[in-house]
This record gives structure tokens, sequence and C-alpha cells, in this order.
């Protein structure tokens, strides 16, 4: 199959679809891949990286679309991109289309087949492609809520660790997943005084284990999220609905009770965010602030360590696009539930029933559609 590597235009988007020893391996298995001139430069990865081990460089997007059967990129494709498609052509990355209507529809005008990392599951229904960019975002919150915190970013000069006579930083995390998980594993790390939300009551005390009674867990009800929201000087929410749009968990007029100065990150922003008044912001402009408090909605939160977001998802995707070259779409996803999961756009149709549902559009059952 001949695949093809667009470099990334989202603002700030420093990640690659496929680092060189992917290419090495795609081309080992017989296929053909094409990377635009500089797309990996932001990851560490140079023209003579990819060209050593057997892809071939392009001057521009367009050669690449134009030649490629199957194009990998990490974030959904802009409106310039998105022209570029063709009519059967494959597109395997990032896409949040609940959060993203406009993005939709002009997906289904294409004609193109669209497979969505977030949405491909593994036998347990968990979310392998989601999950090392969770990771890294859960990481990368509590980084970037620290330094929210700092007077000089309009926080209230507040050490998460705090110090000799003066107490840590209370952290509240909403949702304990792989966000959550990650968030809290920095968080506790730091010393910060970490409160853990979520509606299984299972996780958290799994939680409360691995991380030896060091933190508190607290079962989601609004009442709980209302007391220690207010009460906290970082809120970090993770909460993750596969595929749907995040419920919103935290009220404008929550926001408006917690301490002046005080700091939230909304890591479910790419899917519409689970805070009132979270609105998507980019790694040049991260912040504003909102009700006195300092709000870090950027909507690629693990483009900014490219390198290693780059080689963690590509672990992880490797698999799945070996796959889909070896056997073409059809074998590939009619022989795996799991990858056929990942299927959101085809044949000019919407193949995810929670975006259907979120974006009131018909839905399509993925299985009418692949032979």
């Amino acid at each position: 199959m001949l695949i093809g590597v667009p470099k990334e235009i989202k603002p700030q988007e420093n990640r690659v679809g496929l680092s060189a020893d992917s290419v090495k391996t795609l081309v080992s298995e017989g296929n053909r891949v094409i990377i635009e001139t500089g797309a990996g430069i932001g990851s560490g990865f140079t023209d003579a990286d990819y060209s050593s081990v057997g892809a071939s460089i392009c001057n521009t997007a367009g050669e690449v679309f134009d030649a490629s059967e199957l194009i990998i990129k990490v974030k959904e494709p802009q409106k310039q991109e998105v022209e570029l498609l063709k009519k059967n052509q494959l597109l395997f990355t990032y896409l949040h289309l609940a959060a993203n209507k406009e993005l939709t529809l002009a997906l289904m005008k294409s004609g193109s087949t669209c497979i969505a990392y977030e949405t491909v599951t593994d036998e347990n229904n968990r979310l392998p492609l989601l999950a090392p960019m969770s990771e890294v975002a859960g990481r990368i919150s509590i980084q970037a809520g620290a330094r929210s915190l700092e007077m000089t970013n309009n926080g209230r000069g507040v050490l998460l660790s705090g110090a000799t006579g003066a107490p840590p930083a209370n952290v509240v995390i909403i949702g304990c997943g792989v966000v959550g998980f990650n968030a809290a594993l920095i968080a506790h790390g730091m010393k910060a005084n970490v409160i853990l939300i979520d509606q299984s009551q299972q996780r958290l005390d799994e939680l409360k284990s691995f991380f030896n009674n060091e933190v508190t867990t607290v079962i989601s009800t609004p009442d709980n999220i209302d007391a220690n929201v207010i009460d906290c000087d970082l809120l970090i929410g993770g909460v993750l609905v596969p595929g749907a749009s995040a419920p919103k968990l935290v009220s404008e007029h929550l926001v408006s009770k917690m301490k002046p100065g005080s700091a939230l990150v909304d890591v479910a922003i790419d899917q519409g965010g689970c805070i009132e008044t979270s609105k998507p912001t980019t790694h040049a402009d991260p912040v504003y602030v909102l009700h006195n408090v300092v709000h870090y909605c950027v909507t690629n939160m693990p483009g900014c360590v490219p390198r290693t977001s780059t080689i963690s998802l590509n672990q992880a995707t490797l698999p799945f696009i070996s796959e889909l070259a070896k056997n073409g779409l059809n074998k590939a996803l009619s022989s795996n539930k799991n990858f056929l999961n990942g299927l959101n756009v085809m044949d000019g149709k919407c193949t995810q029933q929670d975006v259907a549902r979120d974006l009131n559009l018909d839905f399509c059952e993925p299985e009418k559609l692949i032979a």
C-alpha cells in the first residue's frame, strides 16, 4: 500500500504520524511510504532519517494526498487538508468528531474513509490508541497547572508541594481513567494534596491502594464535586466518554466560587470539555482568566513534547497501520471488531454511534459498509 504522511499544520503541533522506525517497519513489509518534507523535524526526525529507511520525500502536502491510498496523521485534518482528501481515500488519525460538526460534515462530503484513533477499542473495551496521549496529557496537565498557579501567570502564587511551614496545594482530579491516574501520579510525586473524584468506587479503591492511602478518594456526586472544587487550588478535568462529547460536570457558577488565582486544566477539551467555562486554546496562547480563575485548555497538549509523544503514539498505532496496509480496509476491519469501532466516516455516512447522536446526524452501522 502507498502510505502518506503530511506535515501537521495545526498551530504548534510538532508531532508526526510516523517515526523513522515505523517507516522502516512498513517498508520492510512491502509498503511504499512518502513523507512531506520537514514533517518530522519537530519530533527530531529529519528528511534524511526517513530517506535512509526507504521513504520518499515530497515537497508539498498536495503531493502526499494526491499519491497516497492511506494518510497517516496525528491531529484532525484542518480545512485545507480536508479539501485534499479524495473519495475512498483512507485517513487514520485522531478526529474527535463529537465536538466538531463542521469537520464531520466536511469529511462525509469528501467521500473519504476516516478511522479515528480514539474510538478503536481492545478486548477489554479500553482505548489503546488514545491511552498513550492520555498518559502524556495527564502528566502535562500537572506541569501546566503548576505554572498557571504562579503569580507571574496570574495565579495565586502557590507551590504544589508547599514548603517548610506552608501547606501543599489542593489538587482535585475529576475522572480517574488514564488521564486522571497520570495526573495523580505527577501531583502525588510533587507532594501536592491530591483528591481523586470518580463515579467508580472500585476504581477509587484501586488508586487509594496504589498510592498507599496517600491520596483522598471521593465518589462523584454533584455535592462532592462542589465541595472539593470550591476548596481546590488546581482542578484537573479528565473525564472521557469514548467517542462522545464530554459531560459538563463543573458549572460556570461553581468556577466563579473557586479561590481567586486558582487554576484549572481541562484535558477533555478535545471532546468539548468537562468544565462549562472551558474554551479551546493553543500552545501559543494557552491560558485565559475568567472569574479570577486561570484556564488552561490547549486542545493538543501532547504536542508540546512531540518527540516523546510521537514515539509513544507510534508504538500503539503501528500494528493497526500494518494490518490496514497488509489486508486492506474491508478485511482488516471485518476481521477485527475492535478496529471496526474506529470507523467514524465512510461513503458519506457517519458510522460512529456516539458522534451521530451528539451531532444529531443519521447513524449508519459500519458493518453494513464493510463487506
